[in-house]
């Protein structure tokens, strides 16, 4: 057994393996979807009040800041996807070792990443 492993949970300190990492922005990104969808349910009812209604949103919704903070919100929801579609593969046994959790980590930041790049591209 190693014994220089650390005595603190200094999470800062700390370096996590790429699935660790993985896992815990899967359980931000769904904190973030989770507390986006309120706002995102009142943006819905605000674009199919009225076409005034719809038109102010419109005007928001086209501000800089407000489309990076709904592109991060995008990001959230794929990487919270991709990675539970991980943790479901891991829960069936499909990831037996190791070397595949290491790389499932890797696709599902490769796949979370390019899919928010493809449609955020697209909804600019």
């Amino acid at each position: 057994m190693n014994k220089n492993r650390p005595k603190h949970l200094a999470l800062l300190k700390i370096k996590l393996p790429l699935p660790g990492i993985v896992s815990i922005l899967h359980r931000i990104s769904g904190l973030l979807v989770f507390l986006a969808l309120p706002l995102l349910l009142l943006m819905l009812q605000y674009s199919l009040r009225s076409i005034e209604t719809f038109t102010q949103l419109q005007t928001v919704l086209s501000h800089p800041l407000v489309k990076l903070a709904l592109l991060g919100l995008l990001w959230a929801a794929l990487h919270h996807i991709c990675a539970g579609l991980r943790f479901l593969a891991i829960d069936l046994h499909y990831v037996r070792n190791l070397a595949q959790a290491r790389n499932s980590s890797k696709v599902v930041l490769a796949v979370s990443l390019a899919l928010t790049v493809f449609l955020g591209v697209k909804l600019w």
